[in-house]
């Protein structure tokens, strides 16, 4: 067992049949103290509960009752206990591990979950990235105040992995059958951590840390330009829903863009297609399995998704827009240049009426319990599909917003264990990516609010 920089609270483990309790944790590590349990493979891919609608695919333009707005409730003390519950399962090396739940077993060949608190649970990539990218939501800075150390420790245990990891796959880790791989994308570790190295942008401590955090950004974004396909997904980035780790890498992509990372125009194009491929350019509704990519039969992490990468290259289309006009002005530009900067204004335009109208469509779904409950319950996808969405709606501001600001503090806070953290009841149940999603949900203000692209289009 790894050292941790805090002692952990509890150490409960989080399974799917106590994921919902509201025992303390001493209760529940009680219950789940049993011996290691082998699972057959099948049972990665969960049945529907009984309790859940036939189909988890909710309805465009369903006209079912919408679901009452709760009251606004003060979240800061919430987002106080999820941080220090976080920083208390830091390991000392300076990442996280999953926090309890189920595992591929890669042992002896693989094959089937072990779940059980004697499975081991190693620091990984995804969940460290994570993890620090709420901490930096949430204002921790890297060279002072509460928690820096954790964030500094945190940001070193990135730039080692990545720096270590090969020129050549898509693979930034070495650490295997992480519920994170197994339910949305074996490529997500590389996502996440190319996206917080995005935000750790001007946050280091100094020049050099800086250079650091450039050379690592630049080197995973050539593994995401090397393996991204002509419809802009990536080989092999197959999973129970593969559509949330391939939202993952859209806002990666636009991240390391508004970074300055050396993402070319193609890959953001590819992307971006991708994103619009299923989309229904008046209605705003998406295709089931648009584009190939399994998206579970859940219309949420399909449409959050999707909408997370649109509104993060909107943001990006505002300097795009600019860039490219600067083109058509310059007297000194050839007629080649200025009909291609016309016809990248002209695809700008397009993409941002397709996050438009995409936008407008989860604003109306977002209203409807059958949407917002996904596969039926809370599991990681749920909380990470719940943040894209906020993103999204915060980037706009106005009545939807605010209204999903309200159903998701009042959600997020009633669902909080005792101990301060997040699980799942349902294929990522593990406590640290429930938790980071969670608290980067209910930490959405803190982002600067955009302009409307009406506005920016004047």
């Amino acid at each position: 067992m790894k050292a941790r920089i805090l002692l952990p609270i509890g150490g409960a483990i989080a399974i799917a049949g106590y994921a919902a309790s509201k025992e303390t944790p001493a209760e529940q590590a009680l219950k789940v103290s049993k011996p290691l349990v082998q699972v057959d493979l099948r049972s990665a891919i969960e049945p529907v509960p009984a309790t859940a609608p036939e189909s988890a695919e909710a309805a465009p333009g369903d006209a079912a009752e919408p679901t009452p707005i709760p009251e606004p409730v003060d979240t800061t003390a919430t987002i106080e206990k999820g941080l220090k519950w976080l920083v208390g399962q830091q390991y000392a090396e300076g990442g996280w591990g999953q926090g309890g739940g189920w595992r591929i077993n890669t042992a002896q060949g693989g094959g089937g979950r072990v779940e059980g608190p004697e499975v081991n649970d190693p620091a990984d990539i995804g969940n460290t990235a994570i993890a620090l990218k709420s901490l930096l939501r949430a204002g921790t800075k890297l060279d002072e105040g509460k928690y820096s150390e954790n964030a500094r420790k945190a940001a070193e245990f990135l730039f080692a992995a990545v720096e270590k990891s090969d020129e050549e796959s898509l693979f930034v880790t070495d650490v295997r059958g992480t519920q994170l791989q197994s339910k949305i994308g074996p490529y997500v570790d590389t996502f996440l951590a190319m996206q917080v190295l995005a935000d750790l942008k001007d946050k280091m401590p100094d020049e050099s840390a800086e250079e650091r955090r450039a050379r690592c950004l630049a080197k995973l974004t050539a593994k995401v330009e090397k393996h991204q396909k002509d419809d802009g997904s990536f080989d092999g980035n197959t999973a129970w829903a593969a559509t949330v780790s391939q939202g993952i890498a859209s806002k990666a992509i636009n991240g390391a863009w508004a970074a300055g990372a050396p993402v070319s125009e193609a890959t953001l194009q590819k992307d971006h297609a991708q994103n619009a491929t299923g989309l229904d350019p008046v209605s705003g509704d998406v295709s089931a399995g648009a584009g190939g990519v399994s998206d579970a039969g859940v219309a949420i992490y399909r449409y959050a998704s999707k909408l997370g990468g649109m509104a993060d290259f909107a943001k990006n289309n505002d300097q795009r827009r600019r860039d490219f006009q600067q083109t058509l002005e310059a007297e000194d530009a050839t007629e080649e240049a200025k009909k291609e900067a016309t016809d990248e204004l002209a695809k700008i335009d397009q993409s941002d009426k397709d996050k438009a109208v995409l936008l407008e469509n989860v604003a109306r779904q977002s209203r409807q319990a059958q949407f917002v409950n996904g596969f039926g319950s809370n599991g990681g996808e749920e909380f990470v599909s719940f943040m894209n969405i906020a993103e999204a709606m915060h980037t706009k501001g106005g009545k939807p917003w605010n209204e999903w600001q309200a159903r998701m503090d009042g959600m997020l806070k009633g669902a909080q264990h005792n101990d301060g953290s997040w699980s799942g009841q349902h294929c990522i149940t593990g406590r640290t990516f429930c938790t980071s999603s969670a608290l980067l949900t209910l930490t959405t203000d803190l982002m600067p609010t955009e302009e409307p692209v009406a506005a920016k289009t004047d």
